[in-house]
């Protein structure tokens, strides 16, 4: 394969343009995953400050640099007739528009689905909202929120103590469910040459994320339990103290697993007991048989323990934090991470999409754009005039 077909095989959304009307983390995840794969994409910011998710700290501070990268920064009043006129000129140009505001947004502003349709029939719409339509759609909703009403904030802590999940995992759901859309009404739009809105919710990407306990309970008849408390179905599927006080997570999931286990460590005679044979009697004597398994692993270190664990096999994994990935070997084989530039203008490593087409990952053609990076340029190739873009941001139409 030439690199002229790798370029483009990493560029599978080249030629299509997106508009982003998005914020915080759920509209500007599909909007990265978009750009990401080629599409040129837009982000339609507020003057002259530009989306508040920029001025965000503390758990949120990394949300715009992470979420933004292949995008271009566009500036405008749309409370304004002449920041309206500029987005009715890209919308009829554009083949996406993503937006996650509240309900109800889009219409005040004149850029209702009908309006929109009007203006580009071959435009999708991809709405991101709390809830699709039903009884509760015109609530606001959050990612915890939504967490603790499917009861993934449940599942999540210890009995007693529901608790949100380590990530903004129903946000970037969401996200991701609603380019699914995207692509499926796109497939569409290449057969009869009409755009359709797409609606992606946190409610339901919650609920999906979910539905392996909901499908748990009707068949055992039983409430899932939270899984700190769940009724494991591997006998060794926890951390264990190494001999450094490194806790250690193994996951001993097949009989090859525990055979392997047991002679690396010289344990034949765990082997050869028959409570142990099977996994679902080694479920059966997990009281018996953990503190042996915690033995073992108590009289070695962690690195020990990790070379002979990888050697035979067996799923393992220390504890580990966040800010432990920026140098992960792993992630950063083949030039897969993104060397992504903060406002602060330090370079980080970060991780990328995770899949490859034929091999290749998706690359950074831009990085997170400052507030109306591009607004000279997008406005220019709308045959704005020089004189014309100075006077719109002398009045704070535009930045």
């Amino acid at each position: 394969m030439s690199n002229e077909q790798h370029s483009n095989a990493m560029m599978p959304l080249k030629g299509i343009v997106v508009l982003e009307m998005a914020h915080t983390v759920m509209g500007p995840t599909a909007g990265l995953v978009l750009g990401d794969l080629g599409a040129e994409v837009i982000r339609v910011e507020p003057a002259p400050l530009g989306d508040r998710t920029r001025r965000l700290r503390g758990f949120a501070s990394g949300f715009f640099s992470y979420f933004n990268r292949n995008k271009k920064s566009l500036c405008i009043d749309l409370k304004s007739a002449e920041g309206m006129d500029i987005a009715h000129k890209l919308i009829k140009k554009a083949d996406v528009l993503i937006e996650n505001f509240a309900p109800g947004t889009m219409e005040r502003l004149g850029l209702g689905w009908d309006e929109l349709h009007r203006l580009n029939p071959r435009l999708v719409l991809c709405s991101l909202k709390g809830f699709l339509p039903g009884p509760y759609e015109k609530r606001p909703a959050l990612d915890e929120i939504v967490q603790y009403m499917t009861g993934l904030a449940y599942m999540t802590g210890p009995p007693g103590m529901p608790l949100r999940a380590g990530s903004s995992v129903v946000d970037i759901m969401g996200g991701v469910m609603g380019v699914v859309g995207v692509l499926a009404a796109l497939r569409q739009r290449d057969a009869d040459g009409v755009g359709r809105k797409v609606t992606s919710a946190l409610y339901e990407s919650s609920a999906f994320l979910v539905s392996q306990h909901m499908t748990g309970e009707a068949m055992t008849g039983k409430p899932a339990p939270p899984m700190p408390a769940r009724d494991g179905a591997w006998a060794v599927y926890e951390t264990f103290p190494t001999a450094d006080g490194t806790p250690l997570f193994i996951g001993i999931t097949s009989n090859n697993h525990w055979t392997a286990f047991c002679k690396t460590f010289g344990r034949e005679d765990l082997l050869a007991d028959p409570r142990f044979a099977e996994n679902e009697e080694r479920v059966l004597y997990r009281d018996i048989l953990r503190p042996a398994v915690a033995e073992v692993v108590a009289r070695h270190s962690l690195v020990e323990l990790s070379r002979k664990l990888e050697e035979i096999s067996i799923p393992f994994s220390p504890v580990r934090k966040p800010g432990e990935l920026f140098d992960d070997p792993q992630l950063l084989a083949h030039g897969r991470m993104m060397h992504t530039r903060m406002p602060n203008g330090k370079m980080v490593n970060l991780p990328n999409m995770p899949f490859e087409i034929d091999g290749q990952s998706p690359t950074l053609r831009h990085q997170p754009p400052t507030a109306g990076e591009h607004t000279d340029e997008i406005l220019g190739a709308l045959g704005y005039s020089v004189e014309t873009i100075a006077a719109l941001r002398s009045q704070g139409k535009v930045k």
